[in-house]
């Protein structure tokens, strides 16, 4: 059955199936290629008649994705111009104020960044009551050129005027402007948390839920600079945004895959700056003075989300996705462990110690996942935690513990696992990351706890404080544990 609905830019026609109403590829902004190329965001041209919302828009054009990205991020659209783009599931769209939910997908701020997965698919949100919306932005240079003008953070803009259009259209389809929370994995996340300390997207949302990823990783405006400058050598002009504008797409892709190898292999502080070197991530947002006034830690330490819930998590194994599928964990050498310890500012023999009393039994490869795990994604989570408990908002702390039995059992609670289990779509997808009898209660749990705290910004565990820590363990048993981290917190205690 087609359903058609009004918005401020035209009507649009979608889909009802199984009391579920779906509209996808729906466009929030112009196409950010041609006369918009590297510029913020354009309003959509108006159109008349009704517009088709039966089909997923594109992806930001983007490199090929690494093997173990292109594992856990299954797609359904390929690259194109007109990729700025949501899809919306509800209920009803004659219902009124129901809770709103966007998801902000990951991909390292230079893959992905696209809402049309079947892992993102809304409709068990729409079957409890909730409006959800996925959304798309551009990544990689597209997204996140800094040359130092008054530009900066584009694919940050892109995601404020997607919500700024669920601001003024969402209401058509049922949802709550006002009852809004933002949610998003990895560098989806890293968007949550940089978004809490954005001034111009304050109001835009109430709640916000950061899965494997917090406030931590963005670039200093000398880092992102110098990453604009490499990228305009590699492509042969002017470091300026007209001449790279002017570049085909396919040619700055293939800078950008030139770039990635470079820094993989002479990973050169001088060069690169300790940023990008620490986290292999040449594209993340910038601290410009401008969007993004300063460092969002301290923003947010300094109150800026005050009137914002938060929920914060990670996977007790995330690392371990990047080191088991290509079977980099078994090549590690304690040479290579001491190594990375050391350029984490840690003392090696200590660190090394203390974490081999934490994993008994485990291997050199095993050490490095546990502190690339902790350094990357859980010490992070718990400092974004700290730092917003401080003001009157409510904070909730979780970690996802189940274990997949996939290759062998060795990835562990790994990175991007716990995404089916929130939208409860394990059955959309194979089996490549889970498995073939993956716990359907814990999704049913998972996605109960994400649709209360949308509906309300509570969750029905103890908000989180510095003094208990109180986290919530999804896994076949779910519990509250008082803080799970405190050891690995001693040892990163005076790393910033």
């Amino acid at each position: 059955m087609r359903v058609t609905v009004n918005t401020q830019s035209g009507a649009v026609r979608g889909s009802e199936a199984d009391g579920v109403h779906a509209f996808k590829g729906v466009p929030f902004a112009a196409s950010p290629y041609g006369d918009n190329r590297l510029q913020p965001p354009q309003p959509v041209e108006p159109w008349s008649g009704v517009r088709d919302a039966l089909t997923y828009g594109p992806k930001s054009p983007q490199p090929e994705y690494p093997p173990e990205v292109e594992l856990v991020l299954p797609e359904l659209t390929g690259p194109g111009e007109d990729c700025l783009t949501l899809n919306i599931w509800t209920p009803d769209p004659d219902s009124t104020g129901l809770p709103v939910m966007v998801w902000i997908p990951g991909g390292v701020y230079e893959f992905h960044g696209t809402g049309a997965s079947p892992w993102y698919d809304g409709s068990r949100f729409a079957r409890d009551g909730v409006v959800c919306v996925t959304i798309s932005y551009r990544v990689g240079a597209d997204g996140f050129l800094y040359l130092g003008d008054d530009i900066a953070n584009l694919g940050l803009l892109d995601q404020i005027a997607a919500l700024e259009w669920v601001r003024e259209n969402i209401a058509a389809f049922g949802g709550d402007p006002g009852n809004v929370t933002i949610f998003g994995e990895s560098a989806g996340a890293m968007s949550v948390g940089t978004l809490l300390a954005v001034p111009r997207a304050e109001g835009l949302f109430q709640h916000a839920i950061a899965q494997s990823g917090a406030a931590h990783h963005v670039l200093s405006p000398e880092t992102g600079q110098r990453i604009g400058q490499l990228l305009a050598e590699k492509l042969g002009v002017e470091a300026s945004r007209e001449a790279i504008a002017d570049v085909p797409v396919e040619r700055v892709i293939d800078a950008q895959n030139e770039l990635r190898a470079d820094l993989q292999s002479n990973p050169d502080p001088e060069r690169w700056g300790g940023e990008v070197v620490s986290t292999f991530m040449p594209w993340q947002p910038v601290i410009d003075g401008d969007l993004l006034p300063a460092h969002p830690l301290e923003r947010i330490e300094s109150g800026d989300s005050v009137d914002v819930d938060l929920l914060v998590g990670t996977n007790i194994d995330e690392h371990r996705l990047f080191l088991v599928t290509g079977g980099v964990i078994d090549q590690v050498t304690e040479e290579a462990l001491a190594g990375t310890v050391a350029g984490y500012g840690l003392p090696v023999e200590e660190t090394i110690e203390a974490y081999r009393n934490l994993h008994p039994g485990g291997s050199s490869g095993d050490l490095l996942a546990a502190i690339q795990t902790d350094w990357f994604w859980r010490i992070p989570a718990v400092r974004l935690a700290d730092a917003h408990a401080k003001n009157s908002a409510d904070t909730y702390m979780y970690e996802f513990a189940w274990k997949s039995p996939q290759f062998d059992g060795r990835l562990g609670a790994c990175h991007a696992l716990e995404i089916p289990f929130v939208f409860d779509t394990l059955d959309n997808q194979t089996e490549a990351l889970w498995g073939t009898t993956p716990p359907h209660t814990l999704a049913d749990t998972m996605h109960e706890a994400w649709v209360d705290f949308a509906t309300s910004g509570d969750c029905d565990w103890p908000p989180y404080d510095p003094g208990r820590r109180a986290t919530m363990r999804f896994d076949t048993t779910t519990t509250v544990v008082d803080d799970p981290l405190s050891g690995e917190r001693a040892i990163w205690e005076d790393v910033r």
